[in-house]
């Protein structure tokens, strides 16, 4: 039996705490399921797709044979997760499939895989900051110039969001800049998101001041959680993103009763 990793912060768990900290309890502490969207599970399968085509020879990273790698790539995901198959029935794999390739379209109009190796796919970060902030996550693509310039690349299968709501897709580069540099000593040069359904970008890129700065937001951040997950007083809070929230029965705002707390992970 593996162990249990101890809680700690990522971009996601974040960003829930800092919309309304009573969600982030129910999903990081209580540990409660949230039922997936067709929408996760398309950028999951684009995802794999995309960090599959780099295992391939140079000269086979193309976009017919993404297209084709879509399907098995289903089928194992259904496989691991029977569930998947209600959620897209086979009346509506085809559409569904269809809206994919649209996505892996976008990426290969924005970016030529035959050109390059990555140095790393789907990494697999966790570790203790300086001021002990315990930090988890990972990052789709690392890439690394010949001269030596890092590049963090971060798929996104969603809207592009408008300048003033961009906060949550910059601190999550900002996060994993700041990681990979307390894990290599190098600041990444370079933050890339590619946002595949409307084939445009947003760059980064990030200073030591910057990232300095940032680190010290995430100690204030997990001072904050670690202060009520001692209490166990998550306050919920009303925000924009209210009616779409899974946990309405658990949340005193829509008339909901929370479960009884299960206390902090680390101090059980």
């Amino acid at each position: 039996m593996s162990r249990r990793l101890r809680i700690a912060l990522s971009p996601s768990r974040a960003s829930d705490y800092q919309r309304c900290p009573l969600q982030y309890r129910l999903k990081a502490i209580d540990k409660i399921p949230e039922p997936k969207t067709v929408a996760q599970v398309k950028g999951t399968l684009v995802h794999k797709v995309l960090e599959d085509i780099f295992a391939l020879a140079r000269d086979e990273r193309t976009y017919p044979r993404a297209v084709k790698m879509l399907k098995p790539s289903w089928s194992a995901m259904v496989e691991k997760d029977p569930e998947l198959h209600t959620l897209v029935p086979d009346a509506e794999l085809m559409d569904f499939l269809v809206e994919c390739r649209s996505l892996l379209r976008g990426y290969f109009e924005m970016e030529n895989p035959l050109g390059f190796d990555p140095h790393a796919r789907e990494q697999f970060v966790n570790l203790r900051l300086p001021n002990g902030v315990p930090v988890r996550g990972f990052i789709d693509r690392v890439d690394v110039a010949p001269t030596g310039e890092v590049r963090v690349v971060d798929y996104k299968t969603g809207k592009k969001p408008k300048p003033q709501y961009a906060g949550d897709a910059k601190f999550q580069m900002r996060f994993y800049a700041l990681v990979y540099w307390r894990l290599h000593g190098v600041i990444p040069h370079q933050l890339r998101l590619m946002y595949l359904k409307v084939i445009d970008d947003l760059i980064m890129q990030p200073s030591k001041e910057e990232l300095e700065y940032f680190e010290r937001d995430l100690e204030e951040l997990w001072s904050k959680i670690t202060r009520d997950g001692a209490t166990g007083n998550f306050e919920p809070r009303k925000n924009a993103l209210c009616d779409w929230c899974s946990f309405h029965e658990f949340c005193p705002v829509q008339g909901g009763t929370p479960p009884e707390y299960p206390g902090w992970p680390d101090a059980r």
